[in-house]
């Protein structure tokens, strides 16, 4: 039985308009996510992998098309009904960690839980998220206490925790060191794996997009291929 189909766009384009001057961000995107999977987007800076996550995330509306997140087209709801959307199916892991300073990591993921609402994961499940991130002991530290590491780690665990059935990636690696970059990517396996959440991943690196299962490269704007990724379940065992 095929997956189902969680995230899908038709007949995309975005413009944006600066006077007379009339820049298209995409054209004619056209895109299936099914339940489960982990996905990268990856080309240039420019290529407009950004424009195109902040749309599947209801963040922008785009010029024409239309976007579906469970079969609903969300292009059509009103701005209220969009944020509901986002706040109960969709998870964001952004490049800068976007952690408030005042808050402990503690702080941080308990704040996202008054945000989101209900659904979250119980305490034992919670406590085997934050085991499997390696941060279980780092609760009680400021962000300023943590390493970039550290911090990518409880960004990842305010995304995943709400069990949104989507979690958009901003290049995640974007500001960590190789180190780092390859265990927050390991991360997102694991949680892709263990949770069975579907992950859309933009990026400029190559060696971070082989990690999906399925790699969609952009370029001026479109998709240009659409290939299998070098990642298998099987690689889930041992990783830490």
């Amino acid at each position: 039985m095929a997956s189902q189909v969680v995230l899908q766009t038709a007949g995309l384009n975005m413009v944006y308009r600066h006077g007379k001057l009339a820049v298209h961000a995409l054209r004619d995107i056209e895109l299936t996510v099914h339940e489960g999977e982990f996905v990268a987007i990856m080309g240039p800076s420019g290529c407009g992998k950004s424009t195109l996550l902040h749309l599947l995330g209801g963040l922008l509306k785009p010029s024409s098309g239309d976007i579906f997140i469970d079969g609903m087209n969300i292009v059509k709801l009103k701005d209220r009904e969009r944020t509901e959307i986002r706040r109960k199916k969709i998870g964001y892991i952004f490049q800068r960690f976007n952690l408030l300073p005042t808050l402990t990591a503690a702080g941080n993921l308990a704040l996202a839980k008054r945000i989101h609402g209900n659904g979250y994961l119980d305490e034992k499940e919670t406590e085997e998220i934050l085991r499997l991130l390696g941060i279980q002991d780092r609760m009680d530290q400021r962000p300023i206490e943590l390493s970039g590491g550290e911090q990518q780690r409880v960004a990842i665990a305010r995304a995943v925790l709400n069990k949104p059935s989507i979690i958009l990636a901003d290049e995640p690696t974007g500001s960590l060191d190789s180190t780092n970059s390859k265990v927050v990517l390991r991360l997102l396996r694991e949680t892709n794996h263990h949770l069975k959440q579907t992950i859309v991943m933009i990026t400029h690196d190559p060696e971070a997009a082989h990690t999906a299962q399925r790699i969609i490269e952009m370029r001026d704007g479109q998709i240009i291929s659409n290939n299998a990724g070098f990642y298998h379940e099987a690689e889930m065992d041992g990783i830490f």
